[in-house]
C-alpha cells in the first residue's frame, strides 16, 4: 500500500496542467516563455490570469485527490506519502521530460488536507506578501513556509508535520533561481499578460 501511494502520488503530479493547458488552449509550450516554469504563475504572466487560475485549480485538485488516495489507501503515512510523490512528479514530471513546476500550487493543497487552518494562513501569507513586494517567488515562498510553521501547531501527526516541512523545503529549492535573483536585486515583479501580451 505504501509503494502504491507512492507511485500514484507520482504519476498524478506528473500531469502537468501547466503544459496541458498552454498547449491546448494556446498551442504553445509555457516552459518557452516567462521564466521557463511549468507553473501557474508563469502561465498567468504569459498567457493571462484566467489561464493562471485554471492552472492553479487543477494542480491544486491533482495534489488533493494524490492525498485523498493515500489516506484510503494507508492513512495519515500514505497521505504524507502521496502528498511528498505528488509534488516531486509536479516539479519533476516524468510525461515532460521531468521538467516541471516548483510545488507552489500542488503544494498549497497540502495545508487544505491537512488542517484548514493551514491553508488559510498561507493563503493570508502569500496574498499579503504579494501586495507588499509585488514578488511571486518572495509570496509563494513565504506562504510554504508559514504552512509548516503553523502544521506544528495544529497537526498532531509526525507524518503530516513531516509533509508540511518537506514542501516547505521543495518550494525554497525550486526557488533556489529565484533566490540568487533576489540577492543579484534582479527578481521582477509579477505581471499578468494583457490581450495584446497574449496574441503578440
Amino acid at each position: 500500500m505504501v509503494v502504491l501511494c507512492i507511485i500514484l502520488g507520482y504519476l498524478l503530479g506528473s500531469v502537468s496542467v501547466s503544459i496541458l493547458v498552454s498547449k491546448n488552449l494556446f498551442h504553445d509550450d509555457v516552459r518557452n516563455h516567462g521564466s521557463g516554469n511549468a507553473g501557474a504563475t508563469n502561465v498567468a504572466r504569459v498567457f493571462g490570469l484566467k489561464a493562471g487560475f485554471l492552472t492553479f485549480l487543477g494542480d491544486f485538485l491533482k495534489s488533493v485527490l494524490s492525498m485523498w488516495l493515500g489516506k484510503l489507501l494507508a492513512g495519515d503515512t500514505g497521505l504524507a506519502l502521496a502528498g511528498a510523490a505528488c509534488l516531486i512528479g509536479h516539479c519533476f514530471p516524468v510525461f515532460f521530460r521531468f521538467r516541471g513546476g516548483k510545488a507552489v500550487s500542488a503544494g498549497a493543497a497540502v495545508g487544505l488536507m491537512l488542517d484548514w487552518r493551514l491553508f488559510l494562513i498561507s493563503i493570508a501569507v502569500f496574498l499579503i506578501v504579494a501586495f507588499l513586494f509585488k514578488i511571486a517567488s518572495v509570496a509563494s515562498m513565504s506562504g510554504a513556509i508559514a504552512q509548516a510553521a503553523a502544521a506544528f501547531l495544529f497537526t498532531g501527526s509526525l507524518p503530516l508535520i513531516l509533509l508540511a516541512v518537506f514542501t516547505a523545503i521543495l518550494v525554497v529549492f525550486m526557488h533556489r533561481s529565484n533566490i540568487r535573483r533576489l540577492i543579484a536585486g534582479t527578481e521582477p515583479q509579477f505581471h499578468a499578460a494583457g490581450r495584446k501580451e497574449k496574441n503578440s
